[in-house]
C-alpha cells in the first residue's frame, strides 16, 4: 500500500534522474492513458508561463523603440489653430453665446481645457474635441458650422 505513495507519474515537468526512482514525464494522451490503466498515481501541474505580460511584445513597445531609434524630436500632435479660432467665433455668437466655463460644464471638463483649446495650444484631445464640436454644432475636423444654410447658387433637385 505504501508502495503505491511512492510512485508518483507527473505530467509536464521534466525531472532530472538520481539515486532514488525516477519520475515520469508523460506527453499525449496515449501516454497518459497507458498510464492510468497501469494503476499508477497521476500528478498534474499547469504552468502559467503565459500571463506575464512582459514576456509579450505589444503594439506600445514597438512604437516606443521607433521613437527612440529615431534621431528627430517627435512633435506632440496639437489641435489646428483655425478649429480653435472656430470654436472661439462660435461660442461667442448669439445662439450659442456662453462663456469658456460654460462650455466646459457642458462638455463636462475644466475651463482651462477649453481655454487651451480655443488658443491652439492644447494637445489634440479627439474626445473633447467631439464633445465641443457637438455642442456647438461645428465639425471636429475642420471648424466649419454644420447648421448654416448652403450656400446660393446650389439648390437641391427634388
Amino acid at each position: 500500500m505504501s508502495d503505491d505513495w511512492d510512485t508518483v507519474t507527473k505530467i509536464g515537468s521534466k525531472v532530472s534522474g538520481g539515486a532514488s526512482q525516477r519520475e515520469t514525464v508523460v506527453r499525449g494522451k496515449a501516454a497518459l492513458n497507458a498510464a492510468q490503466r497501469s494503476g499508477n498515481i497521476i500528478g498534474t501541474e499547469k504552468k502559467f508561463a503565459t500571463g506575464n505580460p512582459a514576456s509579450k511584445s505589444g503594439v506600445e513597445g514597438q512604437r516606443l523603440t521607433k521613437v527612440d531609434r529615431s534621431d528627430d524630436i517627435v512633435p506632440v500632435q496639437k489641435v489646428n489653430p483655425e478649429i480653435g479660432a472656430a470654436i472661439r467665433d462660435r461660442r461667442s455668437k448669439d445662439p450659442y453665446k456662453m462663456t469658456q466655463a460654460e462650455l466646459a460644464k457642458k462638455v463636462n471638463a475644466q475651463a482651462n481645457d477649453i481655454k487651451t483649446l480655443e488658443s491652439g495650444q492644447a494637445i489634440k484631445n479627439q474626445a473633447l474635441l467631439n464633445k465641443v464640436a457637438r455642442v456647438l454644432k461645428i465639425s471636429p475636423k475642420t471648424g466649419k458650422a454644420l447648421d448654416e444654410e448652403p450656400a446660393k447658387g446650389s439648390s437641391s433637385k427634388k
